[in-house]
């Protein structure tokens, strides 16, 4: 695999990407304030997503975990269902947080480019779009 195809992946995310022993993930974070405990915290929203296992014909394993509250679930999960990505989970991490927040796990296997296209256009579902992780 090459730097290029992992560039052009996080490009589309809006993000940084990293490659290493043949993953590609691009690391992002939700952009709303939540607590844990009356704790303010930003480690809890993270927006992670990476393709590896890239075959000769283009079509990659492609896996994400998205922070996602519970008013963004119905908009967001018929945004990626509709495009044919496999919502393999959605669960909690956490509890007693404000607001509530969720984890949805994504999976598909196609060229990484069409599944990083098929997110940012899902990510206008969500309330505030994952930002860059500094």
């Amino acid at each position: 695999m090459d730097h290029l195809l992992c560039t052009q992946f996080a490009k589309i995310l809006n993000g940084n990407g990293k490659l290493n022993n043949g993953v590609c993930s691009v690391e992002m974070q939700r952009d709303f304030k939540v607590s844990v405990q009356g704790r303010l915290t930003s480690s809890v929203v993270p927006a992670g997503v990476s393709f590896e296992a890239l075959d000769h014909e283009g079509n990659a394993l492609n896996l994400a975990e998205i922070a996602i509250l519970e008013e963004e679930i119905p908009g967001f999960m018929h945004a990626v269902v509709g495009q044919g990505i496999i919502v393999s989970a959605l669960h909690n991490h956490w509890v007693f947080t404000k607001p509530n927040i969720l984890y949805i796990h994504l999976q598909s296997v196609e060229p990484p480019l069409n599944f990083a296209n098929k997110l940012a256009y899902a990510f206008h579902a969500l309330k505030s779009k994952p930002i860059r992780k500094e």
